[in-house]
């Protein structure tokens, strides 16, 4: 399905001569924007890294800087149900571009069975690739709860989503279009680059099983093989119950999982809990780039990131 362009708000207006007022929800995917853009302008970030989209309520410092946008590029309402109800609200001329709707994105419904089990979808039977064209998925108004949001962490994704970027930008800012589009070529021949060292670097721990905070990280782990054993937590803003801890920890205590991730934007109290006592190590793993400075290398150093910190707990 082509990008979508949808009326956003007033106040368009440019943040110079030369470039459009664009607004870039999270971190990886303003890196990605970034990359677009340089030598052209600079997007702003709504969010910073060490706050989790999952479910986050915006500041009217947020709104405002959403209405006063004249691109506003991010994930989808799977994601950022508050963006996509700001984009709906709000009315003016804006550009909306929900990448996750972008042709060539791969997008997976969540996991279930397991220590996946617990995600609220009855009636969905089918967790494998969704297409584009589905009518649940054209519909990308109303929220995808059975879309599994963090598309930026595969990288084919991500390339996919540089050349929607690049031609919304190009639509939008017909005098920077040459730059767009050959900035967004040299991105993605980093992208492809990345990919290929990526696929060597984690060779050796494939077949080897942990567990992570929440299930975030499927699209990475598909692309690249590994073998994650299931999630602490279903909804990372709600306390699991007894009965899951008791599961996922009488799975650590048969050593059915090596490691046990956390995440920064997340008290890791919980983890430690699990893990007490156990031969099990503990890692982080950040889908978000908590640490990360925003810019157009935090895409690159966020999945290096996930690499080292998979390879330093899994081969110890």
């Amino acid at each position: 399905m082509a990008v979508s362009a949808l009326v956003l708000s007033a106040g368009g207006g440019q943040a110079s001569a030369d470039a459009p007022r664009v607004v870039v929800t999270i971190k990886p995917i303003h890196a990605l924007v970034s990359s677009v853009m340089d030598g052209v302008g600079d997007p702003t970030l709504l969010l910073s890294g060490s706050i989790s989209p999952h479910g986050i309520t915006l500041r009217p410092s947020q709104a405002r800087q959403l209405a006063e946008a004249d691109v506003v590029i991010w994930t989808g309402p799977a994601l950022e149900l508050p963006v996509a109800k700001a984009v709906r609200n709000l009315a003016g001329k804006s550009i909306s571009v929900a990448l996750q709707d972008a042709k060539g994105v791969r997008l997976y419904k969540l996991r279930e069975g397991g220590l996946w089990a617990g995600h609220d979808h009855a009636g969905h039977d089918d967790h494998g690739d969704m297409k584009h064209g589905d009518k649940d998925h054209d519909d990308h108004g109303e929220e995808r709860a059975d879309v599994d949001a963090h598309i930026w962490l595969d990288p084919n994704n991500a390339i996919a989503m540089t050349r929607a970027i690049a031609g919304a930008l190009a639509g939008a800012d017909a005098a920077n279009a040459a730059a767009y589009r050959a900035n967004a070529a040299a991105a993605i021949a980093r992208l492809q680059a990345l990919h290929a060292e990526i696929a060597k670097t984690l060779r050796p721990v494939r077949g080897k099983r942990y567990i992570v905070f929440h299930d975030a990280y499927q699209y990475f782990e598909k692309r690249y093989r590994l073998t994650p054993a299931g999630s602490i937590t279903i909804d990372p803003h709600r306390a699991p119950s007894p009965r899951r801890l008791y599961e996922i920890r009488t799975h650590i205590l048969q050593r059915k999982a090596s490691c046990v991730f956390r995440e920064p934007q997340f008290e890791p109290k919980l983890v430690n809990v699990l893990v007490r006592g156990t031969s099990a190590k503990v890692g982080t793993l950040d889908p978000l780039g908590a640490a990360l400075p925003a810019g157009k290398g935090a895409y690159e150093a966020l999945i290096r990131g996930l690499v080292t910190s998979l390879r330093g707990c899994l081969t110890g």
